[in-house]
This record gives C-alpha cells, sequence and structure tokens, in this order.
C-alpha cells in the first residue's frame, strides 16, 4: 500500500497537467477502458480515495470497494455512468468537468452536420470507386434553414452561436433554461422539433428524456430532415430512428453515441444507409483532453482538499 493517498483513473493515461495537481496522491491506472470486474478489484486492492472516471460505468459495488471513497469526478461532462443515488447514500460526491470539451463537442456536431447536408461520405466513397456525380449531385443548403437545438449547456450554446453565424433561425428547448442567448428562440420540445430541418441533440441522459426521439417525435419532424446526436445513444429510440432513415423521411443522421458502447463487429448501424458514425469521440481533441483532465483533477481537490483549493 502506497504511503500517499491513491486516486483511480479509469483509463491508461492522463495530461501532464492533471497529474501535476495531483501530485500529493498517488494515481493508479486501470488501463484502456476498464470492465466492472477490474475496477472493482483495484478498488478493493488500493482503497482509493478518489476515483477519476474516464472509462467504464461506477455502480453501487464499485463505491462499496473502497472505505476510503470520497468522491467520483468524471473526466467530461456525461455523470449519467455513476449510480448517482448511490453515491448520496454513500456520502460520495460526484463532479462532472462541466464545459471542459464543448469547443469540441460543437465542433464534432457541426463536422456532422455539414458532412450529412452536403453527403461529403457518401460523395467520397463514389470518388474513389470511379464516378463523377456533379451533373446529379444535390446538396442542402443551410443558410436560411432553421436549426434546432436540444439542451442549451455549454456545448448547446456553441452549437446555436455557429447556427446564427451562418444564417440559420435558430430554436431550442431546455427544460431547465429560462432565457436563451439572443437570435435563439426557447421552446417546447414538440415546436422544436416540428420546425427544424437540423436537429442536434446536446443534452445529458436522465429517466425523463430517455428515447425522447422516437417514432412518434420522428414523425412530426420535416421530410428530409437531419438528426445529430452527440449527446447520449439513450436519448433516440434506434429502431424507430433507422426505420424514419430507410423511408427516407429523414434525409441523414450523424451519431455519436450509442446504446450499447462500444458498437463492434455486425451491430445494428453498420449497414444503415445515410448514416455518419463516429466512436464517441466528439469530446476528444488535444485541447479538451488536457482541459477535461485538469478540471477532474481540480474537482477531486476541491473536495478532499476544500481549504487548498480555494485558496
Amino acid at each position: 500500500m502506497s504511503a500517499k493517498p491513491v486516486i483511480l483513473v479509469t483509463g491508461a493515461d492522463l495530461a501532464a497537467p492533471a497529474r501535476e495537481l495531483l501530485a500529493g496522491y498517488e494515481l493508479v491506472f486501470a488501463g484502456a477502458t476498464p470492465d466492472e470486474d477490474s475496477i472493482v478489484a483495484l478498488c478493493e486492492r488500493h482503497q482509493p480515495v478518489a476515483i477519476l472516471l474516464r472509462y467504464g460505468r461506477i455502480p453501487a459495488r464499485v463505491m462499496d470497494a473502497s472505505r476510503a471513497l470520497r468522491v467520483v469526478s468524471k473526466h467530461g461532462t456525461g455523470i449519467d455512468t455513476i449510480d448517482l443515488a448511490a453515491a448520496q447514500a454513500r456520502g460520495i460526491a460526484v463532479r462532472a468537468a462541466a464545459g471542459a470539451n464543448a469547443d469540441a463537442v460543437a465542433e464534432h456536431a457541426w463536422a456532422m452536420i455539414l458532412a450529412c447536408a452536403k453527403d461529403l461520405v457518401t460523395l467520397d466513397a463514389r470518388m474513389r470507386a470511379g464516378f463523377w456525380d456533379k451533373a446529379t449531385h444535390k446538396s442542402l443548403e443551410l443558410g436560411g434553414k432553421t436549426l434546432g437545438v436540444v439542451g442549451l449547456g455549454a456545448i448547446g450554446r456553441r452549437v446555436a452561436a455557429i447556427g446564427r453565424a451562418m444564417g440559420m433561425h435558430v430554436l431550442a428547448h431546455d427544460p431547465i433554461v429560462t432565457e436563451a442567448p439572443e437570435g435563439v428562440e426557447l421552446l417546447p420540445l414538440a415546436d422544436v422539433l416540428a420546425r427544424s430541418l437540423v436537429l442536434s441533440l446536446n443534452c445529458p441522459l436522465t429517466e425523463s428524456n430517455r428515447h425522447m426521439i422516437d417514432r412518434a417525435s420522428l414523425a412530426t419532424m420535416p421530410r428530409g430532415a437531419i438528426l445529430v446526436n452527440t449527446g447520449r445513444g439513450g436519448l433516440i429510440d434506434d429502431e424507430a430512428l433507422r426505420e424514419a432513415l430507410a423511408s427516407g423521411h429523414l434525409r441523414a443522421a450523424g451519431l455519436d453515441a450509442f446504446t450499447p458502447e462500444p458498437l463492434k463487429g455486425e451491430h445494428a448501424w453498420r449497414d444503415v444507409k445515410r448514416t455518419i458514425l463516429t466512436p464517441h469521440v466528439g469530446g476528444v481533441s488535444e485541447d479538451a483532453y488536457v482541459k477535461m483532465g485538469v478540471g477532474a483533477a481540480r474537482n477531486i481537490l476541491a473536495v478532499l482538499e476544500p481549504a487548498a483549493a480555494a485558496a
């Protein structure tokens, strides 16, 4: 057992500035994408005072494996992989690095929107197959069209700002936001869905919004709409989305989050046309990697050393 208190990092690495902030602790790395059993085993062995969560899930079983555990700090913003009720019952703090990857995710959402609107993936594949589709191709122009943003946190506000800069009408829905940025109209979800030719999901997953995008809601969207999800896979009824794409009701979808994750092998999305799939990397950039690590480290110190963190 180390003389220093232990922090378990559920990943293989951590940005150097974050390591420097946590120099007073021994960092134990669980390796790339650790499973629950390995996290439990490491907690039992090292009794960490904190878990810096990069990959995996933190249910009650993991929390109970370390009697010393005081805080679970997410290397990012989404905390749906942590059993919040269990943490509260055990007096374990849960923290997220809010806004640390907002720029990266917003840029990724817009990369997907533009790729869908311009059919970039299809055109690239056709070019490589020897075709020249200039006479038949027509892409979607976004200026003057309506963008719907679901979730007006740090990411959603950036997505909305880019939409405004491109000359789009921007609508938004967020059940906890009472005032929208200038030029953004805050509306009920049903109205946003009915009017948006481009819909960007930028909200966390909760029990109240699970499968908020289902057959009924998709049917209300304009024909030829684009749906992009850089939030959580559980926001969408996958089968309903595949049906909407197959029927042509939706023009395209860009997906960076799935249920379950990771997708491997013969997964259900592999052969679905008019989709762009990325492995939940919207928040992964060189800058975000540092900002998320530093944010997670500071959140740990704020719990373990509140006086020093406030100084």
